[in-house]
């Protein structure tokens, strides 16, 4: 199966893999923040999922929420899926918290800050165990 992120994603650090999805890293240290990107070509929304694919998807997203939730206790979770500009489907997981900077709007289109790369590689260790139990 031959499976290429969109070159919007490509930017992102790698995490890990879980079932269906990869899991991506946004280097943004205002907010903790991943992504799952379906393993599967020319998908753009859940439409060109199966259904068996979609639980799946579900699934995972219930996992890397929930991690985050247990790594970051944020105040709020926010789950999205737009695509209006990387049109391959990924879902944000951000942890929000009443003091970030966009609270309590949106963080599209705000530039943070990024993370020192040893920070960055913590990070991504840390989210990596919480989803697979990986040292």
């Amino acid at each position: 199966m031959t499976f290429t992120l969109h070159p919007a994603l490509q930017e992102k650090a790698y995490i890990c893999d879980l079932g269906l999805c990869m899991v991506l890293f946004e280097d943004n240290k205002d907010y903790p923040w991943i992504f799952l990107v379906p393993k599967k070509e020319n998908v753009k929304s859940m439409l060109d999922l199966t259904l068996d694919e979609r639980m799946e998807l579900m699934s995972e997203m219930n996992t890397a929420e929930k991690a985050m939730a247990r790594l970051f206790s944020p105040d709020q979770t926010n789950v999205a899926m737009i695509g209006n500009i990387t049109p391959q489907l990924h879902v944000h997981i951000i942890c929000r918290y009443k003091t970030d900077p966009a609270w309590p709007g949106t963080v599209w289109g705000l530039k943070g800050k990024p993370y020192k790369p040893e920070e960055k590689q913590a990070m991504i260790q840390k989210i990596r165990q919480a989803l697979t139990g990986e040292k």
